[in-house]
């Protein structure tokens, strides 16, 4: 895969890590943070809308939202469409992301305006080990497990997660490919196993990710949970409303049946 640039048109080292913006011929502004790309404006509201729309049609009233990650501003953006989401608290460690992102990529960061959001910068374990029995969804937006992202993809991560929801809570992270990382999602999805009674996998397509392909890990709380059917399914009225170019009732549970190599390896 390769993108022809046009143009760099940020390009600085944060307290964290090296961002920079980059304007492609054919896939718009694009966001990279340590030489990986995070996000472009042709595709990437195929990865914004899953990972913020799957959880939030699972739980039957999610009310509020905690999300990890997601400095671009992209989920946030997705999160406060939702009817029934009352509050969003943005949890960021680099501040420099959210300001580079309103400043070139307003698509994605036009979220941060939500009157629904509130953002704090800080690091995502500490400010979890503060919030007990808050949060309705937990979403987390990671980079990949390398870096800033690494602790991300701990099982202590996902304990404080489970520690921070309320009754019946659902969280989602980021869980990379099935073509890559199988040997990672397997033993995330093992520990999980140990902490919630409900773990599935899915997916979504997106061209500029490697393998062409990303993947969520989804938990609940609550054992009578069947993520892989919306307790909410928008109309056709509503997905034109809200703007949805990707999610749909159908593709909520499609994202779910998994080649039979990944199948084999995560579920038997």
């Amino acid at each position: 895969m390769s993108l022809q640039i046009e143009e760099v048109l940020y390009h600085e080292k944060s307290d964290c890590q090296d961002v920079m913006v980059l304007k492609s011929k054919t896939y718009g502004k694009v966001l990279v943070l340590d030489g990986v790309i995070q996000c472009t404006e042709r595709d990437e509201f195929s990865y914004q809308e899953m990972i913020a729309h799957l959880p939030l049609n699972c739980h039957p009233c999610p009310k509020k939202v905690l999300v990890i990650g997601g400095g671009d501003g992209g989920v946030l953006r997705e999160i406060v469409k939702h009817p029934l989401v009352e509050t969003v608290d943005l949890c960021e460690i680099d501040k420099k992301v959210v300001e580079v992102s309103k400043k070139y990529l307003p698509q994605l960061a036009c979220g941060f305006s939500s009157p629904k959001c509130n953002i704090h910068f800080a690091d995502g374990f500490k400010f979890m080990a503060d919030h007990r029995n808050e949060y309705d969804v937990i979403i987390t937006d990671s980079s990949d497990p390398i870096g800033p992202a690494s602790s991300l993809f701990e099982q202590s991560y996902y304990e404080l997660m489970k520690k921070a929801l309320r009754p019946n809570g659902i969280i989602c992270n980021q869980g990379e490919c099935v073509w890559l990382h199988l040997d990672l999602i397997k033993s995330m999805k093992n520990f999980c196993q140990k902490l919630y009674p409900v773990v599935e996998y899915c997916y979504t397509t997106i061209p500029t990710y490697p393998s062409g392909q990303i993947g969520f890990l989804i938990c609940s709380t609550n054992p009578d949970s069947n993520l892989k059917e919306p307790v909410r399914e928008f109309s056709r009225e509503e997905i034109k409303k809200l703007g949805l170019r990707y999610y749909n009732s159908d593709i909520h549970r499609a994202a779910f049946v998994l080649p039979e190599f990944a199948r084999q390896a995560l579920e038997d």
